[in-house]
């Protein structure tokens, strides 16, 4: 039954092309090598947030430390750096939104280069937009995750008396 459906696919127009388009090895192999630069910059979004998970996961286990410390009643100290740490839960939280969003469009570039390499219309334009807004959408969450390291690192300051 199935080998049926499959020969009854392959018998039509449209599937004869698309595997007769796709029977060229050097173009496979071409397409596979324009698509490299963007399969790399996807791991390297990958271990960027690797490490914005890590510092996201300690913020959320101090957080939560915190709070079971302060049930009865809460000293100022505690207080500020709770605060502290609210923001920079925000700003993490910001960069891993821009950081996936990144990591999705990089991930459209590569398949759109695959159906580039396949199709008739031109869809340059979009690829290169589409690598642009990558660009634009990682910068975005790299300053995200640069001001949630500045804030790290001037901590949860006493107040001057």
């Amino acid at each position: 039954m199935s080998l049926d459906l499959l020969a009854a696919v392959l018998h039509t127009p449209f599937a004869a092309e698309i595997l007769e388009r796709t029977a060229s090895t050097p173009r496979v192999q071409q397409v596979v090598q324009l698509s490299l630069a963007p399969a790399f910059l996807l791991s390297a979004i990958g271990a960027i947030m690797n490490v914005i998970m890590s510092r996201m996961i300690w913020i959320a286990r101090r957080v939560e430390n915190i709070e079971e410390k302060m049930e009865d009643h809460r000293t100022a100290k505690q207080a500020r750096e709770l605060g502290w740490l609210m923001r920079r839960r925000k700003l993490m939280q910001g960069a891993i939104m821009f950081s996936t969003a990144a990591a999705v469009m990089i991930s459209l570039v590569i398949g759109l280069l695959f159906i580039s390499a396949y199709i008739h219309a031109q869809i340059g334009t979009v690829i290169a937009l589409l690598w642009v807004l990558t660009m634009a959408l990682l910068v975005m969450g790299l300053g995200f995750f640069l001001l949630e390291t500045r804030l790290a690192a001037i901590g949860a300051q006493e107040p001057k008396d």
